[in-house]
């Protein structure tokens, strides 16, 4: 009887692990709990590598064991895969949007300093054609004013003329002219 419990704690006891690839360590992980407090904190969990290889024993429920590991180590490197694909398109994405966003400014930056520069060159031009209209008004005035005290001269010369052609009249027939200015 002793020997029949042997064989039955013999089954029925765990396999080996499954064997293990050498170039490929394997990551153990061990979760260490700090003693119950009252703050609420978190478990760490520290990876080890396994230093020796797991040996191989016959047996398809071995080679089953390990084949479902493999299945697990290619579908959690899918995963990370995945992930730091889709972060890798994520990022992607946001500097092209990033980029965008800025050659937007820029155009529309430049947009507006071109709009700036016309505005003050039109400005520019009508301080110019003003500057130009106001010299020619100064310019007609002057001509205006020279046009009026030539008038005023000719007038003054005409009117000495008549002056001394009268006072030529007075003198050649001895009358005393009407009006008399008294000014003394």
């Amino acid at each position: 009887m002793a020997e029949e419990l042997k064989k039955l704690v013999e089954v029925e006891a765990p396999p080996p692990p499954p064997p293990v690839e050498p170039s490929k360590p394997v990551v153990q992980e061990k979760a260490v709990v700090p003693p119950p407090d009252d703050s609420k904190a978190l478990a760490v969990v520290e990876k080890a590598t396994e230093s020796e290889p797991k040996k191989i024993s016959g047996g398809s429920h071995d080679r089953d064991v390990a084949l479902a590991e493999v299945e697990k180590e290619k579908r959690l490197s899918f995963i990370k895969a995945w992930e730091e694909s889709e972060k890798t398109k994520a990022e992607n994405k946001a500097q092209k949007k990033l980029s965008a966003v800025a050659a937007w400014e820029n155009s529309k930056k430049a947009a507006l300093e071109a709009k700036l520069r016309k505005t003050e060159e039109q400005l520019e031009k009508k301080k110019a054609e003003y500057a130009e209209k106001m010299k020619n008004k100064i310019a007609l005035i002057h001509k205006d004013a020279e046009e009026k005290k030539a008038m005023v001269e000719a007038r003054r010369g005409e009117e000495f003329l008549k002056a001394e052609e009268m006072a030529a009249k007075y003198r050649a027939t001895g009358q005393t002219p009407k009006k008399l200015l008294w000014c003394f």
